[in-house]
C-alpha cells in the first residue's frame, strides 16, 4: 500500500505514513514553499506551553511538531499510529517519550494533559468526530486544544489558484522530494474533501470544546482552531 483512499481505513493511513517517513519533513517544506516553519510557529504560540506543563502531540510523525514545546520545559508526548514514523523520529530524538496511539483510542487515562494540539494529522483520521472526544478525554478540566489543519482560502480567486495547485503541481512536485509520491495524490484530494473553517469549529463544540474560535494562516491556506474544556 504506498497510498491511502479518502474513505482513510486506519492501516492504509499507517502504511502510507511509513513509506514516507524518511523524507518527510524535507518534502513538506518543499511543497509548502517554506511556510511549513512559520505555521508551526503559529501552532507553538498558540498553545503556550509551559514549563511542566504535559502537552500531547498527536499525529506527531517524527517529532519535529513537539520540539517547540519540548523548549519551553514542558513535558511533550509524541503519538502517532505509523510505527515508520515514530521509527525515524525516535533516531532523530531519542530522548523525547514517543508513543504508539490510534486518534480514535487514545493510551491515555482521563484528565492528564494540560494541552493537547495536532497539526495536519486530523484530516487523516477517518472518524474525526471519535478524535476530537478523545482529544477532550485525555484534556484536564481549564486545559485546551489547538488544531492545525489545512482549510478553505479565504478569497475566491487565490482559492481557484490554490485548487490547481493542489490537483497539478503538487504530485509532480512531489515526484521529485517524495520517495512515496502517490501519498502526495491523497494529500490533495483530502485537502480539497476537507470541511471549511466554520464547519470544523462545529464539530469541536459537538465534541465538548467551548470557546471555540479559529485563525486563517497564508489566507486561509491553513487554518488554526482552539478550544478549552470547562472547569
Amino acid at each position: 500500500m504506498t497510498r491511502a483512499s479518502l474513505n482513510k481505513q486506519p492501516h492504509e493511513v499507517a502504511s502510507m505514513f511509513d513509506h514516507v517517513a524518511e523524507r518527510y519533513d524535507l518534502t513538506n517544506a518543499v511543497l509548502s514553499l517554506g511556510q511549513d516553519r512559520a505555521w508551526r510557529k503559529a501552532v507553538a504560540q498558540a498553545v503556550d506551553a509551559r514549563p511542566a506543563q504535559k502537552i500531547l502531540d498527536l499525529a506527531a510523525g517524527t517529532a519535529t511538531s513537539s520540539l517547540p514545546f519540548a523548549r519551553t520545559g514542558a513535558y511533550v508526548v509524541p503519538c502517532d499510529f505509523s510505527q515508520g514514523m515514530l521509527k525515524v523520529g525516535k533516531e532523530r530524538h531519542s530522548w523525547l517519550p514517543f508513543t504508539a496511539g490510534d486518534a480514535t483510542r487514545l493510551p491515555f487515562r482521563d484528565d492528564v494533559f494540560d494541552a493537547v494540539t495536532i497539526s495536519f494529522g486530523l484530516r487523516n483520521v477517518q472518524d474525526t468526530d471519535a478524535a476530537l472526544r478523545e482529544l477532550y478525554r485525555v484534556t484536564r478540566p481549564g486545559g485546551r486544544v489547538v488544531i492545525c489543519e489545512f482549510s478553505h482560502p479565504t478569497w475566491a480567486p487565490f482559492r481557484t489558484v490554490y485548487t490547481e495547485y493542489l490537483m497539478r503541481a503538487l504530485p509532480p512536485v512531489a515526484r521529485a522530494v517524495s520517495s512515496n509520491p502517490d501519498a502526495y495524490v491523497y494529500l490533495a484530494e483530502s485537502i480539497r474533501d476537507w470541511p471549511d473553517q466554520a464547519a470544523l469549529a462545529g464539530r469541536l463544540g459537538g465534541a465538548g470544546w467551548s470557546r471555540v474560535a479559529w485563525r486563517n494562516l497564508t489566507g486561509g491556506v491553513v487554518t488554526l482552531h482552539r478550544g478549552f474544556k470547562a472547569g
